[in-house]
């Protein structure tokens, strides 16, 4: 699984990922974490405003930060 937080790296994209890091620990997944901080890419893959996240190639949320149970329930969709 590949789960992608889109920022440039502020308190907010900080906070999504470590939802992002607490939701795959409770469920106990191996998923690939990747922090996307080049404005390129994160206009290229549609997220706007910031902070983004992206399952599996799909956009989940983006401008606000997601709950935990939140992004649990996402990653159990892609699973």
């Amino acid at each position: 699984m590949k789960i992608e937080v889109f920022g440039p790296g502020c308190y907010r994209c900080q906070q999504v990922e470590k939802a992002v890091k607490d939701a795959v620990a409770e469920l106990n997944l191996n998923a690939e974490i990747l922090k996307v901080t080049d404005v390129g890419k994160i206009v290229e893959a549609g997220i706007m405003p910031t902070p983004g996240l992206r399952i599996n190639g799909k956009v989940k949320c983006c401008g606000r930060i997601p709950k935990v149970e939140e992004v649990k329930e996402w990653v159990r969709e892609e699973e």
